[in-house]
């Protein structure tokens, strides 16, 4: 899977960790619905193309599982 690397030089390989750095602060840096479950930026850091349509759970899943919304009793 990750067989580029091997092609990679230093100064490539040095530039690519620090894409990818990057990539992995602004993740950690974002709030509110960034924070969410479908991070197409992120994954596009990943050398394979794939934009993987996310599985949508029921609207009381998705309550239950975002730890970023408030909790509303009930």
């Amino acid at each position: 899977m990750d067989e580029d690397l091997e092609a990679m030089t230093r100064e490539q390989l040095m530039a690519e960790a620090r894409r990818l750095r990057d990539g992995i602060r602004t993740h950690r840096d974002s709030t509110g619905h960034e924070l969410c479950w479908h991070h197409p930026t992120l994954w596009g850091l990943l050398p394979e193309k794939t934009d993987p349509l996310p599985s949508v759970p029921t609207w009381p899943e998705f309550l239950r599982g975002c730890p970023s919304l408030p909790r509303i009793p009930g």
